[in-house]
């Protein structure tokens, strides 16, 4: 499903806000490891101001388109752009633009959430009185005062999530891009880290979620692209990509799946 007359058709024309480049481009992005082929040319566009749902079963190459878009891993062909800044030819002004949460985001786990954004502000050259404001405000609205001396090492899953989305958004991003940040997180931590999200959108920002719980996406989501086999096999308006039916029903019938895996097991049927 390839929208023609869309907000997402016109983003892919870069015509899209006047204009103004999307807030992020990925154009023929491949990336092979030996013999396996884990993104295959992939052409994706975020529109600004989106909030925008990557979805697809395990090891369709989400994990790895993003962490190409984001710099973290280099692409074997292709280019990412951050609102018209090339990702890997100007990284720094890239990266000033965007806040990541991958999955499994490694931390110094030896200082407590305060000294934690304190040292990565000071990293990032956050002056300080602005620093101070904004590492208080991170850890308000994120909950996490009453850990004020608990080092990020003894943080629970749902901690690390917020702590972690802390540090993507404390240089002031225009553009998130998130790997699985809801993963393992209890409802009450979900919640927090939705309004917060939310907000972020509804102010001007642009979210990319990764996600392979559908009911998640369909909540948050306005814009989706769907994955497999290393592809985009579906792209638009999130109304549009599900049409008639769920986002989950029409993930199933893009993605498919195995006849066997649909039937069960043969020793469990009655």
């Amino acid at each position: 499903m390839e929208p023609s007359t869309t907000q997402y058709a016109a983003a892919k024309s870069a015509e899209v806000d006047g204009g103004r480049p999307a807030a992020l481009r990925l154009s023929g992005l491949h990336k092979e490891f030996g013999a396996n082929t884990a993104v295959d040319h992939v052409d994706l566009v975020v529109p600004r101001g989106s909030f925008f749902g990557l979805v697809g079963p395990n090891g369709a190459g989400k994990t790895t388109s993003l962490s190409m878009a984001v710099g973290l891993l280099r692409p074997d062909e292709g280019t990412s752009q951050v609102f018209g800044v090339d990702v890997w030819s100007d990284p720094v002004a890239a990266k000033t633009l965007m806040g990541v949460l991958p999955d499994g985001l490694s931390m110094p786990e030896r200082l407590t959430g305060r000294e934690l954004l304190t040292y990565l502000g000071q990293l990032r050259g956050i002056e300080a009185g602005v620093l101070a404001g904004r590492v208080q405000e991170l850890l308000d609205v994120m909950e996490l005062r009453s850990a004020e001396r608990t080092l990020v090492v003894d943080y629970s899953t749902g901690m690390r999530k917020k702590i972690g989305l802390a540090t993507a958004l404390l240089h002031g991003p225009r553009l998130l891009v998130l790997d699985e940040p809801f993963e393992a997180v209890d409802p009450v931590s979900a919640a927090a880290l939705k309004a917060i999200l939310i907000g972020f959108v509804a102010s001007g920002g642009s979210v990319v979620l990764s996600s392979h719980v559908m009911p998640l996406v369909e909540q948050l989501c306005d814009t989706v692209a769907v994955m497999a086999a290393g592809k985009v096999v579906a792209a638009g308006p999130l109304a549009e990509v599900r049409g008639d039916t769920s986002l989950e029903q029409t993930f199933v019938r893009l993605v498919g799946g195995d006849e066997h895996t649909r039937k069960g097991l043969s020793w469990l049927a009655s």
